[in-house]
């Protein structure tokens, strides 16, 4: 059977034999796994409180992003708040966190940290009821840690307006899912047969298919990923995100799903498309691990010069990107304290060095990072 005699590739006879050309993919995996590796080897090299501050930031990216993919923007600094504290690691104030909040962080958690053991029905239920812990997603009701019954209809995954709405691709019907997903999590859980990251792009792309759930699918399907490449990895901390990559490459990531969806049971374009992805992740990663270690340098250097409870909030932003230029009303703002405060705040660390006046400052003077001495 060819892709023309059927629609989606659930409806393929061959299904779920995948097949992909290993040549072609050759070079794109060597390049992931050696992006891995060069990370790996520098995150060796700068101790276990430094690799708590890079997996902390990265964990957070990734659950801030996976649900940004899906339209949802939860509060970063809950997110960190909330993975923080079940880390163990030393943020200062935590920020309050929601049972919604902590729900997506449990299940990353539990993906990544726990990526050994077996992926059962139960715990993909356990996921699903963290992700939704009152039962809604919106405002519609759905069923929680329960595969989807079709009731609604058959389950497609759209986009645009209501009445002019777009089906992507659309799932297989409900009652073939626990047939389905009892083949699903036997390959899961079985013996590999295929290289590590082929497993991962593949185990993302079959539960993607599946779309067992009301909703939450996407996120779960990255979870699954995210699981995979811990395996793959052998490492129970994450340092980069799939999941803020994908959500930077959005509208690249749905059309190849979608395109994968309509063709044969070959998914080289797919896996080719998850490699390149995932070296960019990886490739971000640096680039958050020269962030942690900036700030680690900042404060050694001025560990013996006292900040204020404001000015250490300010400076932090300041170290982690801030966006757009700095003046006396934003600090003021942010740090919900008078114009004489933030001005006295930033006199301070002016005199002290801390701060500098930035360049073009134009009607307002803003304020950056003096650089540390080399």
């Amino acid at each position: 059977m060819n892709s023309g005699d059927y629609t989606y590739i659930w409806q393929a006879g061959d299904w779920p034999i995948w097949r992909y050309d290993l040549a072609k993919l050759a070079e794109p995996m060597a390049e992931a796994s050696r992006a891995q590796g060069l990370l790996m080897g520098r995150l060796a090299d700068v101790g276990m409180r430094l690799r708590d501050q890079a997996s902390l930031a990265a964990l957070t990216d990734d659950v801030v992003k996976t649900s940004e993919i899906e339209g949802e923007h939860l509060n970063v600094a809950s997110v960190r708040s909330s993975i923080a504290r079940r880390l163990g690691v030393d943020i200062g104030a935590l920020a309050p966190v929601d049972r919604h909040v902590d729900g997506v962080v449990e299940m990353v958690l539990d993906a990544t940290s726990h990526s050994r053991l077996p992926v059962t029905k139960e715990r993909l239920f356990g996921w699903h009821a963290a992700l939704f812990p009152t039962g809604y997603a919106g405002l519609s009701r759905i069923d929680v840690g329960a595969w989807r019954d079709d009731s609604r209809g058959p389950m497609q995954v759209v986009s645009g307006p209501v009445g002019r709405q777009y089906v992507h691709f659309e799932a297989p019907p409900a009652q073939r899912l626990d047939a389905e997903m009892s083949g699903f999590l036997d390959w899961i859980n079985g013996p590999p047969k295929e290289p590590p990251l082929i497993r991962a792009g593949l185990g993302h792309l079959w539960f993607v298919a599946l779309h067992p759930f009301d909703d939450g699918n996407g996120r779960v399907a990255r979870a699954i990923g995210d699981l995979l490449l811990a395996r793959a990895d052998g490492s129970l901390q994450r340092f980069y995100s799939l999941s803020a990559q994908i959500q930077r490459e959005r509208k690249a990531y749905y059309e190849i799903l979608e395109r994968t969806q309509k063709q044969s049971m070959d998914v080289t374009d797919w896996l080719a498309w998850f490699f390149d992805a995932l070296h960019r992740a990886v490739d971000q990663a640096q680039f958050t691990l020269d962030t942690v270690l900036a700030k680690a340098r900042f404060w050694h250097h001025w560990a013996t010069s006292p900040f204020n409870e404001r000015q250490a909030k300010l400076v932090n932003k300041l170290l982690d990107g801030f966006d757009g230029k700095l003046t006396s009303g934003k600090w003021a703002a942010i740090a919900k304290c008078s114009s004489d405060t933030a001005l006295r705040d930033i006199n301070d660390l002016l005199a002290r060095g801390v701060l500098c006046k930035a360049e073009g400052g134009g009607r307002s003077t803003s304020y950056e990072l003096n650089a540390l001495p080399k």
